[in-house]
């Protein structure tokens, strides 16, 4: 039996008037609004970049942040639909826009912010992978919330286990499970963005544009396989292959070779000065 009980938390953070506002969406703003306030900080500190010189202004940085954020959550919820809904969106086509009738994927909103920098970068002659090294030190802040919304929703909770901190989720049957939402808060979000911040800021890691992106994706790819092992597997699909591989590993398993890629490419580029 599981010694801890589930907080159970409402998803409605608070009401105004017939306007529920939920945790999920605070967790949005929250991530995008910490992140933004760190990246400016960076910003400040010329020595952290090549050339000591920043790769955008202040003021770009502001106009970004609507860009990520539509990036962010048309492209999570597009591949949502693509890799884990297809099939129920085909007879149900409402369900497009039922945000909360299954919710986000992670490497859509990948893919959706990565588009939403290359075409910011080109729109105002931003150096790319500069960019991306801002977004990528940050962004595991947006992961942490989210993993939070995720438990505080009680969704995408993890395999039964008989660990001391094993719980039972509200939906999840009569079953002590793994809380793997944080699980990944921690590894995805936290020790990854303390990780990142460690390469960025004091081994120097910002004048390689492209070595702090290469590490967030191999890190990210590597705590999400981690936890896919504790995490139970969304229903309709559920194990692709042998009991053991999720769709969530699948889709991280490229973004490894990604990452190796880009480390690749960094140490080409790299800022000489120490």
């Amino acid at each position: 039996m599981s010694i801890l009980t589930f907080p159970a938390i409402d998803p409605v953070a608070f009401s105004l008037g017939p306007l529920a506002i939920h945790w999920y969406g605070l967790a949005y703003v929250a991530g995008i609004l910490l992140g933004w306030l760190v990246a400016r900080g960076m910003l400040r500190n010329p020595r952290l970049w090549p050339n000591d010189t920043p790769p955008c202004t202040a003021s770009h940085l502001d106009d970004f942040l609507v860009w990520v954020a539509l990036g962010i959550v048309l492209g999570g919820r597009i591949g949502y639909i693509l890799f884990y809904d297809f099939a129920a969106i085909l007879d149900d086509p409402i369900r497009v826009i039922e945000i909360w009738n299954g919710g986000m994927s992670f490497h859509g909103g990948f893919l959706g912010a990565t588009l939403a920098m290359v075409f910011f970068a080109r729109r105002h002659a931003i150096p790319l992978w500069s960019l991306f090294d801002i977004v990528a030190s940050v962004a595991p802040l947006g992961i942490f919330f989210g993993r939070i919304a995720n438990f505080i929703n009680g969704e995408l909770w993890g395999r039964p286990s008989d660990m001391p901190w094993a719980m039972v989720f509200p939906t999840g049957g009569p079953f002590p499970r793994h809380p793997s939402q944080l699980y990944e808060a921690m590894l995805e979000g936290l020790l990854t963005f303390l990780v990142l911040q460690v390469v960025g800021r004091l081994l120097g890691g910002f004048r390689s544009p492209g070595l702090v992106t290469g590490c967030f994706v191999i890190l990210y790819a590597l705590s999400r396989i981690t936890v896919e092992f504790f995490r139970e597997p969304d229903p309709q699909l559920g194990y692709l292959v042998g009991g053991w591989l999720t769709m969530g590993m699948l889709l991280s398993v490229p973004m490894l070779a990604a990452g190796a890629w880009a480390l690749v490419r960094a140490r080409r580029t790299a800022d000489p000065r120490p």
